[in-house]
C-alpha cells in the first residue's frame, strides 16, 4: 500500500508548462523556445535543407496556453 502512496507523489511531482505562443516565430527561434521550456520541438515534414533563420512557423500542436507535462512534444509546420 505504501508503494502506491509513493508512486502518487511521482506523479503530483511531474513539472508542468504552459506551452508557448510560437507562431510567426522562425523555426530558430522557436527551437530556443521551447528547449528553455523543457519541451522538444517536432519538426512536421522537415526536410534537410531547410532554412532555420528564415522559415516561419504557420501552426503548432497543442497550442499556445495550454499546459502539458515538461518533456513533451510540441509540432510544428510551416
Amino acid at each position: 500500500m505504501e508503494v502506491s502512496q509513493g508512486n502518487q507523489e511521482e506523479i503530483n511531482q511531474v513539472e508542468q508548462v504552459e506551452t508557448p505562443d510560437i507562431l510567426g516565430k522562425t523555426i530558430e527561434e522557436a527551437e530556443k523556445i521551447i528547449k528553455e521550456n523543457g519541451l522538444e520541438l517536432i519538426i512536421q515534414n522537415e526536410t534537410e535543407n531547410i532554412d532555420k533563420k528564415n522559415t516561419i512557423i504557420k501552426n503548432q500542436i497543442p497550442q499556445a496556453g495550454i499546459v502539458i507535462n515538461k518533456g513533451n512534444k510540441v509540432y510544428v509546420s510551416y
